[in-house]
């Protein structure tokens, strides 16, 4: 009897342990999609070319600029078979929405503009923009106003053609904070605004996994970007940059929980040094893969 009191109790754990590494097994992998932002990917040879390479290196998108040859790009989309992840503006640094030139300003959103026509022509559901910039003359204050009233007059046509537009933290003196983030986004007050949240940018001045909390279901897109602060205290600032990814000052581990806890899914841009070669973007990939499964 206690021999068999023993088989079955032992039957019911191997049971239970095996239902129990079946969920383990199970367990939903995170729905994040690799590109790669088309800056960084400086192979040589043409578009078509550069994309086919990056797709062979394990990539699904890329993130194009406005502004180019919109054939070109879907041709060249179509022989790779990579999918627009996002469209970069390309006018938002030099004809900033925050300078001080009226027609400057005019000039940079016609840029938002085409680059919403390009990013629904290749299939992109968003573009990432620069908001402007802060300087000695331009201030603060009439920063925030102008970059406002910019993108709000952007809005129309991004929801007519169902493109969503999304500003990124980038190291131009303004918006420094999430909360201030979220601030500015709900001045403009249109959810077709959101965010590209750009993690290696963060790392100068605060922590992304704080960001990520803070902005939650705003953030559109993230860009996958490392940085040392170890190289920013002994080198300088843009040194922090000269690093490889998984190899600077992020902690992945607690990024990917925060971007767990805000649900976020969809694509993860790859914008890193290590696009010049085959080997450097199939070291991106898996690099990428690692932070993934953390």
């Amino acid at each position: 009897m206690n021999t068999r009191r023993q088989f079955l109790t032992t039957a019911a754990l191997a049971v239970a342990g095996s239902a129990l590494s079946q969920n383990v097994v199970a367990a939903p992998k995170r729905q994040l999609k690799k590109a790669i932002m088309l800056g960084t990917l400086s192979i040589k040879g043409t578009l078509a070319e550069k994309l086919k390479a990056a797709a062979e290196a394990g990539y699904e998108g890329v993130e194009p600029h406005g502004g180019m040859n919109q054939q070109e790009v879907l041709d060249a989309l179509g022989s790779s078979g990579l999918k627009a992840a996002s469209v970069c503006c390309h006018t938002h640094w030099k004809q900033t929405l925050t300078h001080n030139d009226e027609a400057t300003r005019e000039a940079g959103l016609q840029g938002v503009l085409t680059t919403l026509r390009d990013a629904k022509a290749y299939g992109a559901d968003s573009i990432l923009v620069v908001p402007g910039t802060v300087s000695e003359e331009v201030g603060y204050d009439v920063a925030w106003e102008r970059s406002i009233t910019q993108l709000k007059k952007a809005v129309p046509l991004a929801k007519e053609l169902g493109v969503r537009i999304s500003i990124e933290n980038v190291w131009n003196n303004f918006i420094l904070s999430p909360i201030e983030a979220v601030k500015f986004l709900d001045e403009i007050g249109d959810p077709i605004v959101g965010w590209h949240f750009d993690i290696g940018n963060v790392l100068r001045y605060g922590w992304p996994e704080h960001w990520i909390k803070v902005l939650g279901k705003r953030i559109n897109r993230i860009h996958v970007k490392e940085y040392s602060t170890e190289k920013m205290k002994n080198e300088g600032v843009w040194k922090g940059f000269d690093c490889d990814l998984t190899e600077g000052s992020n902690n992945w581990p607690a990024i990917m929980k925060a971007l767990d806890e805000v649900g976020y899914s969809g694509w993860a841009i790859s914008e890193q040094r290590g696009g010049n070669i085959f080997s450097g973007l199939k070291t991106l990939t898996e690099r990428m893969d690692k932070i993934f499964a953390m």
